[in-house]
């Protein structure tokens, strides 16, 4: 089973609020781009690594439909699925007595949304695609504390090489022929074991 997905467009938001990083780690305003940096690519890092999304968005999906009747959505947790854009290929919206989400929608539990049809419609013959969209993740405010806390301490450990001249040196793996040059590892292992809980887990 094949599907689409594309979320929201916009420019990359951290996962936790710069005026809390600078609070936390003594950042003064001299620093403040090079802080906002490291806190955008502590989040792009965390999303690539858990192989998710975590702040609140709207996301499209289009899935092929060949007689099946449960499609694991692309984003967790699902906050609300749209019913006027839940629509058969032929164009029909589906209405809510013919789908659910599982598990309800606005619950955080740290498994991969579905939406399940109703059997009913296997009768529309030239049914071959369902288009989806839905909103999922987490408002800023109401971020875990143990996932901001593995953004706080990325985005910090990358502040402290940039601050010492160290960024992206290190022993570790070998450089892309520079001279013989190593690179340090991507995510210390602590940040690895704040977001053990967070990454994609498969149903």
């Amino acid at each position: 089973m094949k599907n689409e997905k594309r979320a929201g467009g916009g420019s990359k938001k951290p996962i936790v609020s710069l005026e809390d990083f600078k609070s936390i780690f003594g950042v003064d305003e001299r620093d403040e781009k090079t802080a906002f940096f490291c806190l955008s690519s502590a989040s792009c890092a965390i999303e690539q690594y858990c192989k998710r999304k975590f702040l609140r968005e709207r996301h499209f999906e289009r899935f092929e439909f060949a007689g099946g009747l449960t499609f694991a959505l692309g984003e967790y947790p699902v906050i609300s699925m749209s019913n006027e854009k839940l629509a058969m290929s032929n164009g029909e919206t589906i209405e809510p007595e013919f789908y659910r989400i599982v598990p309800d929608c606005g619950s955080d539990i740290e498994i991969p949304y579905s939406l399940i049809l109703s059997p009913a419609l296997l009768r529309f013959k030239r049914l071959s695609a369902i288009q989806v969209v839905y909103r999922a993740g987490y408002k800023l405010s109401e971020i875990p504390a143990d996932l901001a806390a593995a953004c706080f301490e990325l985005a910090a450990w990358n502040f402290n090489r940039y601050k010492s001249g160290k960024i992206g040196m290190a022993g570790g793996a070998r450089g892309n022929g520079r001279g013989g040059e190593d690179f340090e590892i991507a995510m210390p292992e602590n940040v690895k074991a704040l977001l053990e809980p967070y990454k994609r887990k498969m149903i």
